[in-house]
Parts: C-alpha cells; sequence; structure tokens
C-alpha cells in the first residue's frame, strides 16, 4: 500500500499519534537527511489529512441556542 493510500485511511487519532512519533524522531536528531526529509513530509501529508478531517467535523458540529420561549433550537456552528 503506497504512503498516501495508507494516510487518506488513517482515523484521526491514528494520524495524530504518528504525527507525535515523527515529531519525536526528528526532534531526536537521530535520523540520516534523507530519512528526516521522507519523515517530514509524512508530517506534512498527516497535518494535511488532520486538518481536513476538523473541518469536516466542524461542519457537522451543531449549536443548540434557546429560542427564547423554552425551546431550544439547533443552527449549524459558524
Amino acid at each position: 500500500m503506497e504512503l498516501k493510500d495508507k494516510i487518506e485511511n488513517m482515523t484521526f487519532e491514528a494520524a495524530m499519534a504518528r504525527l507525535e512519533e515523527i515529531v519525536r524522531m526528528l526532534e531526536s536528531g537521530n535520523a540520516p537527511l534523507d530519512t528526516s526529509l521522507t519523515l517530514f513530509e509524512e508530517g506534512v501529508a498527516l497535518v494535511k489529512l488532520c486538518n481536513s478531517k476538523l473541518d469536516t467535523a466542524e461542519q457537522k458540529v451543531k449549536i443548540l441556542t434557546d429560542a427564547g420561549d423554552g425551546t431550544l433550537v439547533e443552527t449549524d456552528m459558524r
């Protein structure tokens, strides 16, 4: 399976966990340059995926507000 396909099928939680792992590896400074570049590219792809998933989730979130007469009105989050 290609990295792009693997990333696209990840859950938000799995992507965040992998991103944290990549950050730790890059911060350690122990990886060779080529490996660091590959990890960085993977990290960028994971950040894009996480942002996309967050944007999608935000669009689905509804806000319940009081209509003034004791009833609740559901509106889109903006």
